[in-house]
C-alpha cells in the first residue's frame, strides 16, 4: 500500500460518463451559476446598480456568496430527474458470490455491547441467506482506554461463539494509533488485505440488511472496475427531538438530495466513510495516505480521510458510484445538539484540511468539487453571520448618520440614497423559494408514492412533520452558526481538534450545563434584540428567527436533547419507528445478552481465569522478539513489581496507572501470572 504522492498524477484508465450525467452537472453547477448571476444583478439593482460605500459592497459580496450557495442546494436537487436505475449484470442472480468481502468495523473506545450486537444481526442475516461463507468480520479496535478493552474482548468472544459455524469472526487492536481510523484500516489492507477481494466498512452505529451487503457484493463482482460502492445510509434509532429531527429531514429530504448528488457525480463519485464496499486492490493501490506539509490542524495526517480516499481510487483509474436504490443502510445521529456540535468540530477541521488535498495533481474535477462544497458547508455560517452583521451596520449607518446628499463637488441634484425595498422583498422570496425547494420536493415524493406514504402514516403525518421539523430547525440554525463560527475560528487559530470518543447516547443536560454551553448565544442574541427593539423595530419581525434561537439556545438545546413521546413529537416519526426492520430488531435483542457479557472489568480478569482465557485469546501470538522487549519494558517491569507486591486484586488494580494497566492487559505472560496469583487468593 505505496504511500500517494499529491504532487504527481499517475497513468490510469480513462472513465467515460453517460450523457445524464453531463446533463446533471449542467442542471446542478449551470444552474446554480446562472441563478447566483441573476441574485448578484438583482442585489446589486436593490442599491441602484450602484455600490456607494464599502458596507454596500461588502453585503452585495456576502449575499452573492450565500445565495449561490442556497441556489446550489436547488438546482443539486433538480438534478435527481437524471438520476435512472442502473441495470446491473447478474445483480439478481441466485449463483453464490465468488467473492470474499470482509465487513470491517473499525471502534475507538465505543461500547462493544452495541457493535457487536450489531455485528451479529447482519451475520446471521447474511447466513441465514446461505452466503456466510462469502463474508467474514472484522472488529478493528483502536481503543485506548483499558476498561473498555476488558468489555470488548469479552463481547468479541460472545459474537464469535454466536456466529460459530456461520461466519468467521476475528478481533485486532491496534498498540499505536497511528493515523487514526485511516491507520486503522491501512494496517488491516496492508496485514490482511489479500486475503479479501472487498471490505465492507461500517461505523460503530452502523446497521444493514443482509440484501444490501450481498447486493454490494454482487454489484462489485458484476463492475471489475468498480472500487468504491457507496450505500446511502438512513439515520435510525435516535430517542431525542434532536435525534428525530435529523432523522425526519434525512428520510424525508434526503432521497432527493442523495439522487441529484448521484446523477450529477456519475463515476466521479463520493465515499462517507462507512456503509460502502470497497475494492481492496484498489485501496492498496490508491489510498495510502500521505501526511500533509505543516503543523496541524492543517498539517499531520489526513483527517477526514474518506473524501480523500474516494479522490485517489478515481485518480487511480477505478470507479467510484453511489447508488440510491438499494435501501437497507442505516446509522445513528447524535442525541443532542452540543453532540453534533462535537462532532461537527471534528469535520470542521478535516474539512477545511482539505485545502491543501483539492490542487492535488490528476483529481477529477468531480472530486475536486466534492472537496470544495465541503470546505464551503463550513465557512457558509461565517459568511451568513458576516452579512448578517454587514446588514446591521447598514441600518445603524442610514439610522444614525446624516448623509450629505449634495457632496463636495457643485452639482444641481441631491445624490438621493436609493433602496429598491420592493425589489428586495422579491429577491428575499425567491431566497426562500430555493431554501425549501428540495425540502417540498422530498414531502411531494414521500405523498405521492402510495406505498411511501402509508409507511409514514399518512400524507398528514407527513405535512405535520415537515411543518414542525422547519420550525425547529429556523430556530437552531443560528445556535449552528455560532458554533461553526467559534470551530472555524479555532481551527484557523491553529488549534487541533484532537480525537476523542464520539458520544452516541441520551443524556439529560443540567440547566447549569445548558447556559454554561450557550451563554455567550444568549448573550448575543439579547444584545442585538434590544439593539434592533431600540433604533429599528420595523426590522424585528425580519431577524426575530435568529434571535429567538439564540435567547432561548439553552432551552432549546435542553428540550431537544431530552428523549420526549409525546403527541407532538411523533410527527416526527420515520418509517424505522413505525415499522422497525429485521436486523435492528434483532440487534436490540441481542444487545441485552452482550450487555451482560459486557460487564467485565480489568480486576476480574486477574481473579477469574475463565474470563483471563478469553482475553487472552484475542491477543496477538508472542513472538521471540515481542517477549525480550517485554523484558526490557519499564511499564512491565513496574507493573510486575506493583503486582507482587499487591495483597488482593484491588490493590493491584488501584496501584496500577492507565498505562501499567493498558501494559498488563496486553502482555500475555504477565497477565497470566497476575490471573495465577489473585484466583486462588480468597
Amino acid at each position: 500500500m505505496p504511500t500517494q504522492d499529491l504532487r504527481k498524477a499517475p497513468a490510469r484508465q480513462r472513465i467515460w460518463q453517460t450523457p445524464q450525467v453531463y446533463l446533471a452537472r449542467i442542471t446542478a453547477f449551470g444552474g446554480a451559476a446562472a441563478l447566483t448571476i441573476y441574485g448578484f444583478m438583482q442585489m446589486n439593482l436593490v442599491f441602484g446598480n450602484e455600490t456607494s460605500t464599502t458596507l454596500q459592497s461588502l453585503l452585495l459580496g456576502f449575499f452573492t456568496v450565500t445565495f449561490g450557495w442556497i441556489a446550489l442546494s436547488s438546482t443539486q436537487a433538480l438534478a435527481a430527474v437524471f438520476s435512472g436505475r442502473r441495470e446491473v449484470a447478474n445483480e439478481s442472480s441466485d449463483r453464490p458470490l465468488t467473492s470474499r468481502t470482509a465487513i470491517i468495523m473499525p471502534v475507538y473506545n465505543e461500547d462493544p455491547a452495541t457493535t457487536c450486537a450489531a455485528l451479529q444481526a447482519i451475520g446471521e442475516a447474511i447466513a441465514d441467506r446461505g452466503e456466510g461463507s462469502a463474508f467474514e468480520i472484522f472488529l478493528l479496535s483502536d481503543t485506548t482506554d483499558p476498561a473498555v478493552w476488558a468489555q470488548e474482548t469479552a463481547c468479541f468472544s460472545r459474537l464469535r461463539q454466536g456466529l460459530k459455524g456461520k461466519m468467521q469472526v476475528w478481533y485486532r487492536r491496534r498498540f499505536d494509533n497511528v493515523g487514526r481510523k485511516a491507520g486503522n484500516l491501512r494496517e488491516f489492507v496492508e496485514q490482511w488485505g489479500a486475503r479479501y477481494d472487498h471490505m465492507l466498512v461500517l461505523d460503530a452505529d452502523s446497521l444493514m440488511a443482509a440484501d444490501t451487503v450481498i447486493t454490494l457484493a454482487r454489484r462489485m463482482e458484476a463492475a471489475p472496475r468498480l472500487g468504491i460502492l457507496q450505500s446511502v445510509p438512513v439515520l435510525m434509532g435516535g430517542t431525542t427531538v434532536f435525534a428525530r429531527i435529523q432523522q425526519f429531514a434525512g428520510r424525508v429530504y434526503g432521497p432527493i438530495i442523495a439522487r441529484g448528488v448521484s446523477a450529477w457525480q456519475g463515476l466521479d463519485g463520493n465515499y462517507w466513510g462507512h456503509n460502502a464496499i470497497i475494492r481492496v486492490k484498489a485501496f492498496a493501490e490508491c489510498c495510502g495516505m500521505p501526511e500533509l506539509p505543516g503543523r496541524k490542524p492543517f498539517g499531520g495526517h489526513v483527517m477526514s480521510h474518506d473524501f480523500v480516499e474516494a479522490a485517489l481510487i478515481r485518480r487511480g483509474g477505478w470507479q467510484v458510484r453511489m447508488d440510491t436504490d438499494l435501501g437497507g443502510s442505516w446509522e445513528g445521529a447524535p442525541q443532542s445538539l452540543l453532540d453534533l456540535a462535537a462532532r461537527d468540530r471534528r469535520w470542521a477541521q478535516g474539512n477545511l484540511q482539505h485545502v491543501k488535498v483539492v490542487g492535488a495533481r490528476g483529481l477529477s474535477a468531480s472530486n475536486r468539487a466534492h472537496f470544495l462544497i465541503g470546505i464551503g458547508s463550513y465557512l457558509m455560517s461565517s459568511i451568513w453571520l458576516a452579512m448578517l452583521v454587514t446588514g446591521g451596520f447598514l441600518t445603524a449607518q442610514s439610522l444614525l448618520y446624516e448623509r450629505d446628499y449634495f457632496g463636495d463637488e457643485p452639482q444641481l441634484f441631491p445624490q438621493w440614497p436609493i433602496f429598491d425595498a420592493q425589489r428586495m422583498m422579491w429577491l428575499l422570496a425567491l431566497s426562500m423559494a430555493l431554501l425549501f425547494l428540495p425540502k417540498i420536493l422530498g414531502a411531494l415524493r414521500a405523498i405521492s408514492l402510495p406505498k411511501l406514504r402509508r409507511s409514514w402514516g399518512g400524507a398528514g403525518r407527513i405535512l405535520g412533520g415537515t411543518i414542525l421539523e422547519i420550525l425547529l430547525s429556523a430556530l437552531l440554525a443560528p445556535i449552528l452558526m455560532l458554533f461553526q463560527v467559534q470551530q472555524v475560528f479555532e481551527i484557523l487559530s491553529g488549534r487541533d481538534s484532537g480525537w476523542s470518543a464520539q458520544s452516541r447516547g441520551a443524556n439529560d443536560m443540567s440547566w447549569s450545563k445548558a447556559f454554561a454551553s450557550h451563554g455567550v448565544q444568549v448573550f448575543i442574541g439579547l444584545a442585538a434584540s434590544v439593539t434592533v427593539v431600540l433604533f429599528a423595530p420595523n426590522q424585528i419581525i425580519w431577524l426575530a428567527p435568529v434571535l429567538a434561537g439564540l435567547v432561548l439556545s439553552p432551552a432549546l438545546s435542553r428540550f431537544t436533547g431530552r428523549v420526549m413521546d409525546i403527541g407532538l413529537i411523533r410527527l416526527l416519526y420515520i418509517p424505522e419507528d413505525r415499522n422497525p426492520p429485521p436486523v435492528a430488531l434483532r440487534a436490540e435483542a441481542l444487545r441485552a445478552d452482550f450487555d451482560i457479557v459486557a460487564d467485565v472489568t480489568p480486576m476480574m480478569l486477574l481473579s477469574d481465569p475463565k474470563l483471563n482465557a478469553r482475553h487472552l485469546s484475542s491477543l496477538p501470538p508472542v513472538t521471540d522478539q515481542s517477549a525480550d522487549d517485554n523484558k526490557m519494558d519499564l511499564d512491565v517491569i513496574t507493573t510486575r513489581a506493583k503486582l507482587s507486591a499487591a495483597g488482593n486484586v484491588d490493590q493491584a488494580i488501584g496501584w496500577l496507572t492507565k498505562k501499567e494497566l493498558t501494559k498488563l492487559l496486553s502482555t500475555p505472560e504477565l497477565l497470566s501470572w497476575g490471573c495465577e496469583k489473585f484466583s486462588r487468593a480468597p
